[in-house]
C-alpha cells in the first residue's frame, strides 16, 4: 500500500523517503505490504532526527536509542551503516535549512494479530522541512496517566496511538503539548517532549523511572547543563519559577502557560537554550 501522504507532498512539501534499498523520485510511490506489523500492530520503532544545513543532528545517538527501542521490541538490531546510507541519499544535493528525517523499523510482514511477525523487517527512512517551533508555549495536563510499569514505558514504538489522541485532545483545550502524570501521581513527558522545571535556580527533571522517553535532546542537556532528576508531584512542577519543554526538534521551549498556571520571565531557560544553540551548533554529531 501506499505510504501515507497529502496532495503529492514530492511539490509541495519537499517530502522524500527512501524505503527498503531505493530512494523514490515520487514518494508516492514508496509502499509497504498491508499486512506489515508496524501498520496491523504498531510492531515497530522510529527515531526523528533534527536536519540543519550542516545535515542531521546527532545521528549517533539516534541510532543507539533506536537500538534500545529495537532489543525492548524484540526487534533485530538495524544496519547502522544502510540507515546512513540512505541519510546520505535523501540529503545528497540537498541544503536544507530546517528539516525533520524519520527512521521508521518495523517487523515486517506478519498475521493479522498479535502473533509473531514473518519478516524480513521493514526499514523506512523520509525526509521533510519543518517550520521552527516558536521559542514559547502553553501546556496543558492531560486527563490520562502513562504507566511507567508497562511493557512500552520509555520505548519510541510506532503504537503512538495514545500519544495522537492526547494531543489532539491538548490541541483542543488550547496547548500545544498534553502533559501525562504517571500511576504514581507524578509528572511523566509530554506526548513528544520531556518536562523540565527551574525551582529556585536549580533545573529538574522527571527521572527515567517515572516512565518518560530518554529523549536525546534531554541526554545531551543533562550533559551540557547541571539537572537534578527528582520525581515531581503536579502542584510541585507547577508551583517551578519556570518551566520548559526539550526535544529533537523543539530543542528549548519555555512554557508560557500550564492549565490555568501562567509563568513570567524565562531567565534560567533563556541560558539553557543559549548554551543548548553553542552546543550543539558546534558539534553536529555529539
Amino acid at each position: 500500500m501506499p505510504l501515507a501522504t497529502s496532495d503529492r507532498p514530492s511539490q509541495t512539501t519537499g517530502l522524500r523517503v527512501w524505503a527498503n534499498g531505493r530512494l523514490f523520485a515520487d514518494p508516492e510511490e514508496a509502499r509497504v505490504a498491508v499486512t506489515d506489523h508496524g501498520l496491523v500492530v504498531g510492531d515497530g520503532v522510529f527515531e526523528a532526527l533534527k536536519v540543519t544545513p550542516a545535515g542531521a543532528f546527532a545521528t549517533r545517538r539516534h541510532l543507539a536509542r533506536l537500538d534500545r527501542s529495537c532489543a525492548a521490541m524484540g526487534l533485530p538490531a538495524a544496519d547502522h551503516q544502510v540507515i546512513r546510507a540512505a541519510i546520505d541519499e535523501l540529503l545528497d544535493g540537498r541544503r536544507v535549512e530546517l528539516g525533520k528525517l524519520r527512521i521508521t523499523y518495523t517487523a515486517g510482514r506478519g498475521p493479522l494479530g498479535s502473533g509473531a511477525a514473518y519478516g524480513p523487517q521493514t526499514l523506512v527512512v523520509a525526509l521533510d522541512r519543518s517550520q521552527p517551533a516558536n521559542p514559547r508555549t502553553t501546556v496543558v495536563t492531560a486527563p490520562w496517566t502513562r504507566n511507567e510499569h508497562g511493557a512500552l514505558a520509555g520505548v519510541k514504538s510506532t503504537s503512538y496511538a495514545e500519544n495522537v489522541r492526547v494531543l489532539a485532545d491538548a490541541v483542543a483545550r488550547g496547548g500545544s503539548e498534553g502533559l501525562l502524570l504517571n500511576t504514581a501521581g507524578h509528572v511523566c513527558e509530554g506526548t513528544g517532549s520531556n518536562l523540565f522545571v527551574v525551582q529556585g535556580g536549580t533545573v529538574v527533571t522527571p527521572p527515567l523511572s517515572a516512565g518518560a522517553l530518554a529523549g536525546i535532546t534531554r541526554e545531551l542537556l543533562m550533559e551540557w547543563w547541571p539537572v537534578e532528576e527528582r520525581n515531581l508531584t503536579l502542584a510541585e512542577a507547577q508551583a517551578a519559577d519556570e518551566v520548559f519543554l526539550t526535544s529533537s526538534l523543539r530543542d528549548i521551549q519555555g512554557v508560557m502557560a500550564w492549565d490555568d498556571v501562567s509563568f513570567g520571565a524565562h531567565p534560567v531557560t533563556d541560558q539553557v537554550a543559549a548554551t543548548f544553540a553553542e552546543r550543539s551548533g558546534a558539534d553536529q554529531d555529539p
